[in-house]
Order: structure tokens, then sequence, then C-alpha cells
């Protein structure tokens, strides 16, 4: 099998080699064992899947909750004539129907599907009779309700193993800490799973801090003095316009990206970019998944990023072709009131949450125990305005909703128009002398597309086809859905907008099941990731990389080399100081808590326990400083 997998591997991908825990990944999902990696972003994830679904019979289901990334993996996979399809929100019941039948019946390699369709009737009772050969878990830290993206849905994903019992999983994410490992493991009902781990730790990338008010001039000193492409990372729609028109007043190429832009303009705008055409893309974070651009030399954020996991991945679209760059944090303290502000207001109150259920149904005119699955086009900010809500908060009861399994909501996306005949060809025949005004149309549409529309849906161009017939756009998609009245075939129009799903019937909003001790335990974990953002971006005692690694549970004495405080410890070689500031930390911390355990010592002044830290603790003891008894608690010595 080793020796297939690298056939595939040159064939298909092109690539000569795969990746050190690439190659192991790989070659532990061939002997059939489930498998959990860890590889950060740009790691070459999709190959863990993608190959061995290739060399094995059958498919491989990929479960996935972005549909930018799902619609990105499956254009790559068509591109090189793999055969692959999706199943997403705002897909018609007809559509799925079709879909589930060519995995089915045709020689389909992959199924990428959002986790909310795992336990629709329609979508068991085609599994079941699939050829499975893999369940692929992308962004598996989404199971567990530790993680920084919780989504229930995921749970979903052990129920169906039960239809394929001897069919391996795969879960694969690019951040998790060891609590949301083990709730993966324990959550997909993992079978003595093989575990890979790539080091959280990117050798050619270098961290830096700048506190600053003045961000635009010193993200314009930044992109002086590094040349190359550059992502420019912010937390609203509107800074993305302001910074990148200052930038090109100064200078500097610059475009604007978020997802409130029409979908013709993102794709122009991200092919600017990738095609060097446009230097610098000032985005908010709807930018950058999916996209594989390996020379990004600078990635700069002037926002603080409200967790570790989310920076850490967007910081990471910088230098994946290991060549030297930069991720640049701008901040002041404004920043870190910010931050820690809006982590108390993520998670809003119980009754604010069911409000904004009503007023959802109400919106959509949806009766008590009806809906589920249906899908609509939604802009929430509109929404809210509408309800007199208040923007922001809206959004975060719309999330909590999310979270709870009761909604989904997808950033737009562009899905093309589709057409499927679902009559004979003989019946069409007929409806071609019945109607003469239709048969041109019809006639193209074979022309065009051929007998394939006979057993699939097929992508079309409205335009190009009504510039065939010499007739306007307008009257062809009336002909259009003349033909889908008449029942002679499934007319599904393009879409450009968000979407929000209902998962579940709608309920009464006053007795709608909502998890309150979870959702009082997700609040104070978003608070504590909060923290730990500002933490990294405050602390002078470590190294930068070393902070990240620790936050992600993998343990460090090593020093990048290349950070800020890397290249800020080479120049100044004073150790003393930094431990005088340490000292100073601990005797603080115990003066304010009392005694506490070394490792919550520590966690409070969000530092690693490693050779540094518990020297000085060591030395402090010595000194008659601090204390440590024989159970491990530490406090100010008593020299009474």
């Amino acid at each position: 099998m080793e020796n297939r997998a690298r056939e595939i591997l040159k064939q298909v991908f092109g690539w000569d080699d795969f990746r050190p825990v690439q190659k192991d990944v790989i070659a532990a999902v061939l002997e059939g064992r489930d498998s959990l990696a860890l590889l950060p972003t740009g790691g070459g994830k999709s190959l863990c899947y993608q190959i061995p679904g290739l060399v094995k019979e059958g498919i491989c289901l990929v479960v996935s909750p972005l549909i930018a990334l799902m619609k990105d993996q499956l254009d790559q996979l068509r591109r090189r004539g793999v055969r692959a399809a999706a199943i997403y929100s705002g897909m018609s019941y007809r559509e799925i129907d079709r879909t589930l039948d060519n995995c089915v019946y045709g020689d389909f390699k992959f199924l990428f599907v959002s986790p909310e369709r795992l336990k629709s009737d329609l979508f068991i009772e085609r599994f079941r009779q699939m050829n499975v050969n893999l369940i692929a878990v992308d962004e598996a830290h989404c199971i567990s309700q530790w993680g920084y993206d919780f989504r229930p849905p995921y749970l979903e994903i052990a129920e169906i193993r039960k239809w394929h019992p001897k069919v391996n999983v795969l879960a694969l994410t690019a951040s998790a800490t060891p609590q949301v490992q083990g709730d993966i493991l324990e959550k997909l009902e993992m079978k003595s799973p093989a575990i890979f781990r790539q080091s959280f730790a990117r050798k050619n990338l270098s961290y830096s801090v700048r506190i600053v008010e003045n961000k635009l001039e010193k993200g314009k000193e930044i992109l002086d003095r590094i040349p190359g492409t550059a992502i420019w990372y912010v937390r609203n729609r509107q800074s993305t316009h302001q910074i990148a028109k200052a930038l090109r007043q100064l200078g500097i190429s610059s475009g604007a990206y978020h997802a409130g832009l029409s979908m013709a303009e993102r794709v122009k705008r991200q092919e600017e970019w990738m095609n060097n055409q446009v230097r610098v893309m000032v985005s908010t974070n709807a930018f950058g998944m999916g996209i594989d651009k390996p020379d990004v030399r600078v990635v700069i954020h002037s926002d603080l990023p409200e967790n570790l996991e989310n920076y850490y991945q967007e910081a990471g679209r910088a230098g994946r072709d290991l060549m030297k760059s930069y991720a640049v944090l701008l901040c002041n303290e404004e920043d870190f009131e910010m931050v820690l502000g809006r982590a108390e207001l993520v998670y809003p109150p119980i009754e604010f949450v069911r409000k904004v259920y009503q007023c959802l149904a109400n919106y959509f005119r949806i009766a008590v125990g009806s809906n589920m699955l249906s899908s609509f086009d939604f802009e929430w900010s509109e929404f809210a305005n509408t309800y007199n809500l208040g923007v922001l908060e809206t959004f975060y009861a719309l999330k909590v909703l999310e979270e709870e399994g009761f909604i989904g909501m997808n950033e737009s996306f562009f899905s093309p128009s589709k057409i499927h005949f679902t009559v004979s060809s003989q019946q069409l025949y007929e409806i071609q002398i019945a109607h003469a005004k239709l048969d041109p149309v019809i006639k193209i549409l074979l022309r065009t597309y051929g007998g394939n529309l006979f057993s699939e849906y097929m992508v079309i161009n409205e335009s190009k086809l009504a510039k065939g017939l010499n007739i306007a756009e307008s009257q062809l998609i009336r002909f259009l859905e003349q033909l889908a009245q008449m029942e002679v075939m499934a007319y599904e129009k393009r879409k450009d907008k968000p979407q929000i799903t209902f998962l579940t019937s709608r309920y009464d909003a006053g007795k709608l099941p909502l998890n309150t001790g979870r959702i009082a335990q997700r609040r104070e974990l978003t608070i504590e990731k909060a923290k730990s953002m500002v933490a990294y971006a405050q602390q002078d005692l470590i190294c930068k990389t070393q902070f990240i690694q620790e936050y992600f549970g993998e343990e460090s004495d090593e020093n990048c080399g290349i950070c800020d405080w890397c290249v800020e410890s080479k120049k100044n070689k004073d150790p003393a100081k930094r431990e005088k500031e340490l000292r100073e930390r601990i005797l603080k911390t115990l003066a304010d808590s009392g005694e506490l355990r070394q490792g919550e010592l520590f966690d409070s002044l969000r530092l690693p326990l490693n050779e540094f830290t518990l020297s000085v603790l060591r030395k402090m003891t010595e000194e008659e400083m601090v204390s440590v008894d024989q159970e491990g608690m530490v406090k100010i010595y008593n020299h009474g």
C-alpha cells in the first residue's frame, strides 16, 4: 500500500515525497487504525485523508464545519480528476437526494458533509448503503466544549460509526489543548488510537508584539522593512477599508476583504492578491481559510484576537514555504481591556438568547414544531436592526444558539446555478413538441451539457446560455423557472448570501432546552482564553514560541532564537533582570492569593513550569522568601 500511496502522491498531487509526520499518519490510517493528527496550519492535513481515500476501495466521508474550506477541497480534487461531492446547508432536498445516490451507486471517492447533516434520516439511509473506506473529521477540536469553536452537531459523528463499525476514523486539527485532545478521543469513541503531534514551534516564523498607539505608522514601518506579500488582520469590516485606503495613500498596494463583499468582488480581490497584483490584504478573519499562498512574508494583527488558538492559526498563514517570516501583533492597554471586556459579553443572559430565538421564528414566520433543516438567506445585522436588538449582542446570542445545536450559520459563499432533468428523454421530447417556446432552451441545454443532465446536477451559466439564444438573461431565467414549475427539471438558482439553517424543529422560545450549566462553563472558558491572549501580549519573561507551545501542552525548554523576546535577550543577556521580575510577580501573587500549589501559582502567572521558572522558585525557597510543603503548596515564608 505504501508504494501505491507514493504513486498517487506523485500522479494526482504532483509531490515527490510526504512530509515526515504526514507519512506516519497515512501509514496508520492505511493500517486501519483510529488516528488523531495535530498538524499546525499549513502542515498538509488534507493529504492525510485524501491519499488513504484514493488508495482504498470505496468512498471517504469528510466531516467539515466550514463551507468555504469544503468547497476549496472539492474544487481542488475535481481539478485533479477525482470524483468528489459535497452536502451543506442551503442545498435542496432533491439535490441532496441525487448527490447521495451518486455516492452510493457512482464511483465517487469523497463526500464532504457539514456536521448538522449527519442526523438526517435521508443521510443515514444512504450512508448505510455506501462502501465507506474512512471517516475523516476535519477541525476536530469542534467536538469539544473545552475548545474555542464548539459545534454540538460534531457529537453525532460517533453515532454514525455504528453503521460502519469496521471503518476507522481520522481526526485532524491544527490547534488543540491537552484537554481538547482527550475530549476528541473520547467523543469519537476511538479504539487504541494512534496519536501524531507535529511541534507547535515554527522554526522559520518570528513572533513579536509591539505596544504602540499609532498602529498604522508602525504597520507601514514593518511593511517597509519586510518585503513581500502580507496579510493585515483587523476585527471589523469598516477597518479593512480604512486601513487599505490609508496604505494605498502611503504607496503600498492594498485590498480590503470581508464577508460583506459580493462573491464576485471577493473572488477578484483574492485572485489579485494570489497573483501578487496586490501586496497587502487587509481583512477580517473571513480571509485565509483554504487559501494556500506559501510566500506570505508577514502577518500583522492590529486588533487583539479573542484567543491564542485563533491567533496561532492566523499568524501561521505566514511562511508556509519555510522561508523566514514574521507574525506581528500591534496592541496597547486599550486593546487588553477591550478583549477582556468582550469576553464577558460573549455569552449574553439566557433570557436575551430566548428573545433572539423568538425573533428568528417571527422573522421567518416559522410555526412551533416545523422547519427542521430548512435554510434561509440571512444577514444578522439586518435582522438585529429590524427588532432593535443591538448588533453585537445579537451576534453573540446567535452564536450561543449555534453552539447549543439549534441553528447553523454560514458566511456567504458562492453556489452557482445548477439544473437536472427529472423526466426521461422520451418525456422531454414530448414536452419539446408540445411547448414550442421551450424547445430552443431544451436544445441548447442538451447541446451544452449533454446526457449527464438526466443523471446528475450540472452547473450552468445563465448569461452564456442567454447569449447563445440571443435573448435577455432575465427571459432565459423565466423559461428555466417555467420548466421547473412543470416539474421537467430541478433548477437551483445561484446563491451569494449568508445562510441560516434551523437544525431542529422550532421550539416554543420559553421552553427552549438550553444547557445553562454548559453555557456557564463556556463563559468561564472564554474569559480564561482571553486572559491567556492578553498574557501572551504582555509577558516578557519567556520566548514567544515557547509560550505558545506550553499553551497547547507541548513541553519545551528550547528558545526559538528568532522571536522578539529571544532577539532582545541576545542583546541584553541580562538573566538577573528577568529573574528579579519573576520573583516580584511570585511574591505579589502569593500576597494576593495566600498559598497556592506550584501548578496553580504558575497558571495564575500564565507561565509554564520549566527549567527557568522552577529554578527561580527553588532559589526563593533556599533564601527563605517562600516555603513549599510536602503537598507542593507554596506560600510566603513566615519568619515569625
